[in-house]
């Protein structure tokens, strides 16, 4: 009897010891890592983050004129791998953890991008962000008066190829 006596007043001497959670909100530790998101005004549709996730629950898809950049939740493993990949800090991990919904359309984000042609053939090729990103980390503005974007900036990989090889082929017989 003497055992179970000790227990319990341990047990009141001890208080609550659970969290009021569902009715009282919860302020997330620091550092956690929550469900993760894009910011659609920042991304420029390079693809880093669908090529580094390891469920795969970012896909990046071409179709037309727009590149689509989608999240699926559902999968996600808060790895936080698409944050430490992506160039222009886009995709952050919250510090939200409440998941759990009725509609699984309520898991999935996407941003659409708009994709430039290509000067030569006409085939999109990139987004307009990501090249305006290329631009400016090759040729910061303070050096476009001098120095322009070279040309082959607005050309496809095809084409890019296809121009520079044959500019090698001419260097090669004029030597």
């Amino acid at each position: 009897m003497i055992p179970i006596l000790k227990e319990v007043m341990i047990c009141l001497r001890a208080g609550r010891v659970t969290l009021p959670y569902p009715f009282k909100p919860m302020k997330a530790p620091d550092r956690f890592r929550g469900r993760p998101s894009i910011d659609g005004s920042k991304c420029i549709g390079c693809g880093a983050c669908a090529e580094v996730c390891p469920p795969r629950l970012i896909t990046v898809t071409d179709t037309g004129t727009t590149r689509c950049v989608s999240m699926d939740y559902s999968r996600c493993t808060y790895c936080a791998r698409c944050q430490e990949i992506c160039p222009v800090q886009s995709a952050q991990l919250t510090d939200d953890f409440e998941d759990a919904t009725a509609n699984r359309g309520d898991l999935k984000v996407s941003v659409e991008l708009e994709l430039v042609p290509c000067e030569t053939c006409g085939k999109p090729f990139t987004t307009k962000r990501m090249l305006a990103k290329m631009s400016d980390e090759f040729n910061p503005p303070w050096l476009q008066e001098k120095f322009p974007v070279p040309d082959w900036f607005q050309l496809c990989p095809d084409c890019r190829l296809e121009k520079t090889g044959v500019a090698l082929d001419r260097s090669v017989k004029h030597d």
